[in-house]
């Protein structure tokens, strides 16, 4: 019976491939995550901006119905 190292073919790129591929998919992950960090940043933003520009509309219109009406 012949040893098993010389039945298995033995692939010197095999370990570099493997290598590159847990590294892509590692990068993958950190990448999906500063994603979504990024995303949720900007929806706050956007929430923050708008509402600010709500109350400011809001309050112009409150002055300007008090200003008109003698409130």
């Amino acid at each position: 019976m012949a040893p098993i190292e010389e039945t298995v073919p033995i692939d010197p790129g095999a370990v570099d491939r493997a290598y590159r591929a847990h590294r892509a998919r590692r990068h993958a992950i950190i990448e999906r995550r500063r994603s979504t960090r990024r995303a949720r940043l900007r929806f706050w933003i956007a929430l923050a901006v708008l509402i600010a520009g709500s109350v400011f509309l809001a309050l112009t219109v409150w002055h300007q119905v008090q200003k008109l009406f003698g409130l």
